[in-house]
């Protein structure tokens, strides 16, 4: 291809947080004394893991290289999951139980809006938004289960305190939006004078 791909900041910004969560999910699996939780996470990690690479390739087949500038969020995301926090507060503190949106538009809604997507890309982000779908709907099973094992459900306090982490979670979902955002007009910005993009 003789031209950089609209689309390749898209499909970057998905192989860098997709390869971050893996590497925190993995770790989290280790540390969690709950096995129905470890077999959770475990599933979504392979699916994460698979999506990094996944996308990793199709950027090389591109004629690109993944670029990643910033690993704050792994590090602290790891830093999160190897505390001593209950698996509920570490899913809370993610936002993992917020990202089934149910029949609600998603973040995915628009990945198809780019009408020069190529075949093979297409089908990459297919099968990617629908296992995305089906993990944010495990996760959030799991959320369930774990909020009904502490007996979560509860008094008035509990109830302002789900109303307010309902308005965070939205926050920090547009928040997340906009980052990805901001991500993908970057890349497309950068001067590209040779084909290879630098990996860091």
């Amino acid at each position: 291809m003789s031209d950089k791909p609209s689309y390749l900041g898209l499909l970057n910004a998905i192989a860098v947080a997709e390869a971050q969560a893996h590497d925190y999910l993995v770790v989290w699996a280790d540390k969690t004394p709950s096995p129905d939780v470890r077999r959770v996470l475990l599933t979504v990690a392979a699916r994460e893991g698979e999506h990094g690479m996944s996308f990793a390739k199709r950027i090389n087949e591109l004629g690109y290289e993944v670029r990643c500038n910033d690993d704050s969020a792994r590090e602290k995301a790891m830093e999160l999951v190897q505390s001593d926090r209950s698996d509920l507060k570490k899913m809370e503190k993610l936002k993992l139980h917020t990202l089934d949106s149910g029949d609600k538009p998603d973040i995915f809604d628009g990945f198809f809006k780019d009408h020069s997507i190529d075949i093979r890309t297409g089908e990459l982000l297919g099968r990617y938004i629908a296992e995305e779908r089906d993990s944010a709907r495990l996760l959030r099973s799991c959320y369930e289960q774990l909020r009904a094992a502490e007996g979560a459900d509860g008094d008035d306090a509990s109830s302002t305190s789900e109303s307010l982490e309902s308005l965070d979670a939205k926050v920090d979902a547009l928040c997340r939006a906009v980052d990805e955002l901001r991500q993908i007009v970057v890349a497309q910005a950068m001067p590209a004078p040779t084909r290879k993009a630098r990996a860091s």
